[in-house]
């Protein structure tokens, strides 16, 4: 089937009578029109954090408006001699300007774009070392104004200019992107940052692409929101409230991937090229921490080697085959998977303009995926959990000055594949890495995710702390709880001091102790919520250490 020309299904046999039935309720229950009248019930019966939550819908058209004043910005940062951008974030402020960064690259004469989203002190020190800081101008983005993380980010590089370039001149360096009302509203306005952006509050974190959070970074790096919003409102017409379901592809892939998830096909596996992969990070999180929870869920499986056997895939797999131009070198793929019972979903992301296309149509399939599935996909009940854990680690830190003990299990191949032997079909494993965010440790950590998923036929994902607390750290805790997690952490070389306050040199807390205590934190809500986990501690550089498990479990 092709729907605008751009999505291409193939599903199997066994979901066509489902597929169908979906595709009639769809149209009984008037779902995209309700969609687009931001009806809470098609969701829940109240609107808490649901009729907030909408203002993303409308972005394309409603962003139009704020593009004067940030090209305004950028304007003058080049003015400046700005050559360097440092955003400050996690999760939804993050994961859409990582995507631009990646895709579109900076246009000549305008600033690169790196992300910040680890607690690691070596990925803190990195940028420190790396980056230029007198020519650099750091986002602080955050939507509740008080994500610890960004904060200390925040504290840490305002110090440094501080005392490099004078408080007046470290101020110029910075600015926020957040809601109204928030802390760090107020704390830019009492440092007098360079500019503060503030976004529409009814919009939740991971559905914010097209809004401040995603906008300006891109405008930095010389994307043209002009043309950038033009295609985001394509996408809007093609599945608005007048178009029926068969010609929506966002409802076509919605219905899909809520279906197939309800029918025991619930590990969403994506397959890029090169080109188009870096759009799977924002993905994930989009439908994980929207989906994942009361027990349900879609699992987003992204940087999985395909199998050189693709009859090793159990039936609980769908996959996504994005590439970023139109190639039938991915259909002998596509049609072998077919031919072995699973569903395919295939796309192409052509330009990188046509991201707010497709950031748009999965935002809106996750809506309809998440109404299949009779959850709420715009909170995140079980993210704080782990906060609240985390929380309570810092506070005996900061009584103790010492964290509280979690035993270690020694890091042996009999250790992980005794403790993967508690695995079963349906089962997910999940790596999470406490460590340094380098491109050897996350090599060393991909090979072991090729190695797992070859041994147990399970789908293995994996991700960097405390950067996927804040994406699939939600379905973690609030699936069904069929996951299996090998949690790594390490012990940095060297640690850095979080200043207690901008300006001041007092600390009572490191990087490192942050990230131990979010990890501490991520453990004891998983314990919490009944699920099976096995902690490691590493050295760093950690990736030899990984090289060596992963060829005895590939061996």
């Amino acid at each position: 089937m092709k729907t605008q020309g751009y999505l291409n299904r193939i599903t199997p046999a066994s979901l066509d009578d489902v597929l169908e039935k979906t595709r009639n309720q769809l149209v009984e229950q008037n779902v995209l029109q309700r969609l687009w009248e931001h009806d809470y019930t098609l969701w829940e019966d109240s609107p808490e954090e649901i009729s907030n939550r909408l203002g993303w819908l409308d972005l394309p058209e409603t962003m139009e408006a704020e593009i004067t004043e940030i090209e305004s910005l950028v304007q003058d940062v080049r003015k400046d001699g700005i050559t360097s951008v440092l955003l400050l974030g996690m999760g939804g402020s993050s994961l859409a300007p990582d995507v631009f960064s990646k895709m579109f690259g900076n246009s000549p004469g305008y600033p690169d774009l790196h992300i910040l989203d680890s607690t690691d002190p070596g990925a803190v020190q990195h940028f420190q070392d790396t980056l230029k800081l007198e020519s650099t101008l750091f986002i602080v983005a955050t939507k509740s104004g008080g994500t610890e993380e960004t904060l200390s980010f925040f504290k840490y590089y305002y110090n440094l200019l501080v005392k490099s370039s004078g408080r007046e001149n470290a101020a110029s360096h910075f600015v926020a992107i957040t809601d109204p009302g928030s802390k760090l509203e107020k704390l830019a306005q009492d440092l007098n940052f360079r500019k503060t952006f503030l976004n529409n509050p009814n919009i939740g974190g991971r559905y914010s692409a097209l809004s401040h959070f995603g906008l300006v970074p891109a405008a930095l790096i010389g994307v043209d929101l002009q043309e950038f919003l033009q295609v985001g409102r394509q996408a809007m017409a093609e599945n608005s409230a007048e178009t029926s379901v068969q010609d929506s592809f966002a409802a076509t892939l919605g219905g899909l991937i809520g279906t197939a998830a309800v029918h025991g096909r619930d590990k969403l596996t994506f397959i890029s090229d090169d080109r188009a992969a870096p759009f799977s990070d924002w993905v994930e999180q989009l439908i994980a921490e929207s989906t994942g929870k009361s027990g349900k869920g879609i699992l987003p499986v992204i940087g999985e080697q395909l199998a050189a056997d693709l009859g090793t895939y159990p039936d609980d797999r769908i996959f996504v085959i994005q590439t970023a131009q139109e190639s039938g070198k991915m259909a002998p793929t596509a049609e072998a998977l077919s031919a072995l019972g699973h569903a395919v979903i295939q796309y192409h992301i052509d330009s990188p303009y046509k991201l707010s296309h497709w950031m748009l149509v999965w935002e809106i399939a996750t809506a309809i995926a998440g109404h299949i599935l009779q959850i709420h996909p715009f909170d995140q009940p079980n993210v704080e959990s782990a906060k609240v854990a985390a929380r309570g680690s810092v506070k005996t830190y900061r009584e103790t000055g010492k964290l509280p003990e979690r035993i270690s299990a020694p890091l042996t191949y009999e250790a992980v594949t005794g403790f993967l032997q508690k695995s079963k079909p349906g089962d997910y494993i999940a790596i999470q890495a406490y460590v340094n965010p380098t491109p050897e440790n996350e090599k060393a950590f991909r090979a072991l995710q090729t190695a797992l998923r070859d041994k147990y036929s399970l789908a293995v994902t994996f991700g960097f702390g405390p950067r996927f607390l804040h994406s699939t750290g939600q379905l973690h805790k609030g699936d069904g709880g069929n996951g299996i997690f090998l949690q790594f952490t390490s012990v940095p070389t060297e640690d850095l001091p979080i200043p207690e306050n901008p300006g001041s040199d007092h600390s009572f807390i490191d990087f490192g102790v942050l990230k131990q205590a979010q990890a501490l934190g991520d453990a004891q809500a998983l314990e919490d919520a009944n699920r099976r986990m096995l902690t490691f501690t590493l050295m760093e550089p950690a990736a030899g250490t990984i090289q060596a498990i992963t060829e005895k479990v590939a061996g």
